[in-house]
């Protein structure tokens, strides 16, 4: 596919572009660009540092497939994305490269998600009358009249209109060329966001100004409302205006219309707010003036890109290689976003207005789930102060909400995804450098998620009473599915706490949380080799050893992934994990088979790791940890070469808020996060002859590799700020010290270099909660010889639970599990149809955690079942005398009975 041409340019950065006025009479003019295919032709001159990273993004990467990301205007973390959307509106990005029509120019995005989001308030432009009932109006366009950078895009529609968008954080000018009409539109569909769902309205403030809001909803299956609330002034009196058709919950719009037959050319200035109307019309007028022209906005925001992206330097490569390094750059460095208005306030979780001290900003956007592997720790490493802001907002969302961030969307949570992800999220900023935040109330907040039952993490109570999350638990436990993934996302997140707590000084808890990680040993199969589901007996699913990994059988237990991806998702201990294996080889079998493909779409379980999803992300980088570092230099090259390239459909998977593009980031780099909540760095080998990360600062990590090219990915000898360095990973002090690492590289594999059991990356291990050992045995009646039985020591649903004479059998012999179950033959003690009348019939019936199933003994020696309150009840004294539930009789025989 022919990569578009985009504008290039070279400037100077912020977030907040508060000291506008000073860049617009400074700013240099801008000037065009080749496109990839002329870039491609021919590779980089070897050791010049990149000196306008900035002309080097292409903004159409990851915009058709499964990226989702988005081609529009932007400055870094801005929470204004103006960005075109196409006609198949695609999750997220709203904008998808194969479309030939788009519908509008929206202010939001959310750059690479799997569901839908943002997209709010698209303006059209349009020439001609203006149905007031519209269906679904877009205008077409083609890619040759399309350019993109950073900080801009511009493109010219079907209808002869040329749009051009720039912007700063909260606001954003649009330039809109039309052709010599008296009837030039501009059309704001303010109903037609990804998930708008409640109210809507615009209102004509003046000759010049519109103002409105609307109210959406949601991302994936959440509800939570938000709403954004928008101001736009033009540079001219408009000649007409109008609703826009009409919906239950408002207007759809509102348009207004132009005389262009003298000048052409109609500016736009919108500015936006989730605080109030108000807001937005001061974040518009304090961050562009009514003076300011697009030229020097769009200075500005490159300016703010090249400042951004010039964190980290790189010489050599292709062309290629560095259009892509940059443009994942800029990909990781959109989200999350400024939440905060220009003065400070912001609406909190608890949907109150709250303001951040001066020369502070709040965030939003979270996409936790996803960016604590490693778009966090690239953001805190290159961007430290930005990145305690979003620390704090964490914590500010804690007090406000009660949970931290897990995939916080605006100023709510929407729970998706499964774990604790914003605790490795809290831990992973403060390892990279992010120090400036409130770090006590951030451990207090960690260490509660962790310790009591709450939203964020529903079933951690079960991680102290079983020592995992048993897989027939799901349905009143951790989430609607995944207890696996659930389970050892919690995992990560203990060790991710415990390694902050010690960061702290706070040893007890560093020791408490650090062993209960290790955890993990109780789902690790050693039979089969396999983290497998097991039931809340100990018991390991049925025919799971047949088929570990298929997908088709485990979707209730793993998010997205499978036995055979998760497996390796133990990223603070892969020595124990080795070691469980069978040892460095046996876990080298392990790698070499999920590491034998590498899929190049999002599919949800597979044979092979899915290099496109983020379960897989880790697993190239494990042979550092068991003497064969040169396989993770293979490997991470060839999925380099294989799943990013300089075109639209160059990302395999979901952009996710940036993670997909940190990954490719930090490989090209030559290390990875490997470890949640620590500064832990396994190496790979560099991409480029250098590069410079933090260039000046006192933590410059510099990296030579003169020999560096494609094929050459092998470490034949590394030095570590000038002496022999034989180890697989860089030690923690590098991010906080800096280091210049000098790499020989080859294309044959060195497999003696750090290969020494002590090169490995460090593992942390620790004692694993110990497995709940349920009582096994016969339950007995107060009536004499009897006990409870499984008529026929049947195994289908429905079988008679029933009196009978006590023999030892199978048949009585019950387990009780913690959950409140009484267990035969993997099944549970079931009320039928989960009645609770007092005769109700008691049967067998497959664990499915409903009350019908729990059963607690008081002190009467009587069995109450949680849903009846009724207890369980024998009617007579006979053999095969089918029980029930009835009105609790306290010191009769036949409501008496003994557990095990």
């Amino acid at each position: 596919m022919t990569t578009p041409a985009r504008r290039a340019s070279s400037l100077p950065r912020r977030v907040a572009v508060t000291a506008l006025a000073t860049a617009l009479a400074t700013a240099p003019a801008l000037s065009g660009g080749a496109g990839a295919a002329a870039r491609a032709a021919a590779p980089a001159a070897p050791a010049v540092l990149v000196s306008d990273p900035s002309s080097l993004v292409n903004p159409f990467i990851g915009t058709t497939g499964d990226g989702h990301d988005f081609p529009g205007a932007d400055v870094p973390y801005g929470m204004l994305q103006w960005s075109p959307d196409t006609s198949s509106r695609p999750k997220g990005g709203g904008y998808d490269y194969g479309d030939s029509a788009i519908t509008g120019f929206s202010l939001t995005h959310i750059s690479g998600p799997g569901c839908d989001a943002a997209g709010d308030v698209p303006v059209l432009p349009t020439v001609g009358a203006v149905d007031s009932s519209p269906g679904s109006d877009s205008t077409s366009f083609s890619h040759s009249g399309e350019d993109a950078s950073p900080g801009y895009y511009g493109v010219t529609l079907g209808n002869g209109v040329r749009t051009e968008l720039t912007t700063t954080a909260r606001a954003g000018l649009g330039r809109f060329t039309f052709p010599a009409t008296t009837q030039a539109n501009l059309i704001l569909k303010v109903a037609a966001g990804q998930t708008p769902t409640g109210a809507t309205s615009v209102s004509v403030l003046s000759g010049t100004e519109l103002a409105g809001s609307v109210t959406s909803d949601g991302f994936c299956e959440a509800t939570n409302p938000f709403t954004l609330y928008f101001a736009i002034s033009f540079d001219r009196a408009f000649t007409a205006s109008g609703a826009y058709g009409s919906t239950a919950s408002g207007p759809a719009g509102e348009y207004v219309t132009f005389d262009t037959t003298a000048n052409r050319t109609v500016l736009a200035r919108v500015g936006i707010s989730y605080t109030s109307i108000a807001e937005a019309r001061a974040n518009r007028d304090a961050e562009i003036p009514v003076t300011a022209g697009f030229a020097a906005v769009q200075a500005s925001a490159r300016a703010a890109w090249t400042a951004q992206l010039g964190r980290i330097r790189i010489a050599g490569g292709t062309a290629d290689q560095q259009t892509v390094f940059y443009t994942a750059l800029y990909h990781a460095s959109l989200h999350p976003n400024v939440f905060s208005d220009a003065d400070g306030s912001y609406l909190g979780f608890d949907n109150r207005v709250h303001t951040v001290p001066a020369g502070r900003a709040h965030y939003a956007n979270y996409s936790g789930w996803d960016i604590y592997r490693s778009q966090a720790q690239l953001t805190a490493l290159i961007d430290p102060g930005v990145a305690s802001d979003m620390a704090q907002s964490m914590v500010d969302d804690y007090e406000q909400g009660g949970t931290l961030p897990k995939w916080a969307m605006d100023n709510g949570e929407t729970y998706i995804m499964v774990g604790d992800p914003g605790a490795i999220v809290l831990a992973d900023y403060y390892a990279f450098g992010a120090r400036d935040f409130d770090t006590a109330a951030a451990l207090s907040a960690m260490v509660r998620q962790a310790t009591t039952p709450n939203d964020d993490r529903p079933g951690v109570g079960y991680l102290d009473t079983f020592g995992y999350l048993p897989t027939d638990s799901v349905y009143g436990c951790c989430h609607e599915y995944a207890t696996v993934s659930t389970q050892l996302e919690y995992d990560s997140a203990d060790f991710a706490v415990s390694a902050f707590a010690g960061a702290l000084g706070d040893s007890a808890e560093q020791t408490r949380l650090r062993n209960r990680a290790q955890d993990w040993r109780n789902i690790f199969n050693p039979s089969s080799g396999y983290i497998q589901p097991r039931h809340s007996n100990g018991r390991w699913m049925d025919g799971f050893l047949a088929a570990p990994i298929s997908g088709g059988t485990n979707t209730n237990d793993f998010a997205e992934g499978d036995s055979l991806i998760y497996t390796g998702m133990i990223p603070f201990n892969l020595a124990g994990l080795a070691a469980a294996e069978g040892g460095n080889t046996a876990m080298a079998g392990y790698l070499d088979h999920v590491l034998s493909g590498y899929s190049g779409l999002l599919s949800l379980a597979g044979f092979q790791a899915n290099m496109g999803n983020e379960p897989s992300f880790e697993l190239p980088w494990e042979y550092d940890y068991i003497a064969q570092p040169y396989k993770t230099q293979r490997d991470v090259r060839q999925i380099q070469d294989q799943l990013w390239t300089d075109s639209p459909g160059a990302l395999a998977g979901n952009d996710d808020l940036g993670e997909m593009s940190s990954w490719y980031v930090w490989s090209a780099l030559g290390m990875y996060p490997e470890t949640p909540g620590t500064a832990d760095l396994a190496l790979g080998s560099a991409l480029f002859a250098q590069a410079v990360v933090n260039p000046g600062a006192a933590n410059q990590i510099t990296i030579n590799a003169p020999s560096a090219a494609d094929g050459s990915p092998y470490v034949q000898g590394l030095t570590y700020n000038g002496a022999a360095w034989n180890n697989a990973y860089l030690p923690e002090n590098v991010v906080a010290a800096g280091a210049t690492l000098t790499y020989s590289l080859g294309s044959s594999a060195n497999t003696s270099w750090a290969t020494a059991s002590t090169s490995a990356p460090p593992s942390y291990d620790g004692t694993a909660t110990s497995f709940a050992k349920e009582p096994v045995g016969p339950v007995r009646s107060g009536i004499a010889g009897k006990c409870v039985d499984d008529a026929g020591s049947g195994t289908s649903n429905g079988t008679h639970i029933q009196l009978y004479t006590c023999n030892g059998a199978g048949a009585q012999n019950w387990t009780v599990v913690p959950d409140n179950t009484l267990q035969v033959f993997n099944k549970c003690m079931d009320v039928v149809g989960g009645a609770t009348a007092p005769g109700t019939k008691v049967q067998l019936y497959t664990c499915n955690g409903t009350m019908a199933q729990q059963w607690t003994a008081n002190s009467a020696g009587q069995l109450v079942n949680t849903g009846s309150g009724l207890c369980l009840y024998a009617s007579t004294t006979n053999d095969t005398d089918q029980l029930q539930i009835y009105t609790c009789t306290p010191g009769a025989a036949d409501e008496t009975w003994t557990l095990p």
